[in-house]
């Protein structure tokens, strides 16, 4: 695959044999960054976990203390005082049963997050094969099915995140953008980081942290030391 020059100048800035620690991989992709919108910075982490089995799922959510850099759109399921409740905290858009047809045949999808009241999941679940692939489902260990749907926007508003394993058992989020600068991606990433270890199953066995890089939106991957994470 051919790489753009920003991508091949980025590269050159990254030692592939080094494990850096977290303040140096930041720097790393700081300095490199050259795009001209302010690109997003993710961490990626592989788990000695295996995701085909129930017992060894890692999942939750976590509020980063300097948010995302992004503005999320909040989508809320719910009907009477939860809906009115839903609006006064700054939902982006609040329905019920009237919004299946427009999401399922008319295909919108303006929103990032979908928070719902627990007696709307019956009709939530009617959106499983929409939402469901595109990581959308609300659930309850993100937070996202609750009744108490203002908190639940607040954090999401103030940079929460939720935190998966994909199929190949790493988990990939954002920690917020270039212009946060060092000290402010270290904090998220460290908070990310803290809850990943606290969140780690009792079934899994071995090496937990198998590994860990940070990168830019146009740049290359910066390998972490896990055995500094876990410090």
């Amino acid at each position: 695959m051919k790489r753009g020059k920003r991508y091949q100048e980025a590269a050159k800035l990254v030692d592939r044999t080094v494990l850096y620690d977290t303040e140096e991989a930041f720097d790393v992709i700081i300095k490199g960054a050259k795009a001209k919108f302010d690109e997003t910075v993710e961490a990626h982490i592989k788990l000695g976990v295996d995701s085909r089995h129930a017992d060894q799922q890692v999942r939750g959510a976590v509020v980063l203390p300097h948010g995302t850099g992004k503005k999320v759109r909040v989508l809320v399921f719910a009907k009477g005082d939860k809906a009115e409740e839903a609006e006064q905290a700054g939902a982006d858009y609040v329905g019920a049963e009237e919004l299946l047809p427009k999401i399922q045949n008319e295909g919108w999808l303006d929103f990032d997050v979908v928070v719902a009241t627990p007696n709307m999941m019956s009709v939530v679940g009617r959106l499983g094969r929409v939402l469901g692939p595109k990581g959308l489902m609300p659930n309850p260990k993100a937070g996202t099915v609750t009744m108490d749907v203002a908190k639940a926007i607040n954090d999401i508003k103030a940079g929460k995140i939720e935190y998966r394993l994909d199929k190949t058992n790493i988990i990939h989020c954002p920690i917020g953008k270039v212009s946060f600068g060092i000290e402010k991606l270290k904090d998220n990433f460290h908070t990310l980081m803290s809850a990943i270890i606290k969140a780690k199953p009792s079934a899994a066995k071995g090496q937990y942290l198998r590994s860990v890089a940070v990168s830019s939106t146009m740049g290359p991957g910066v390998k972490v030391n896990p055995a500094k994470v876990e410090e």
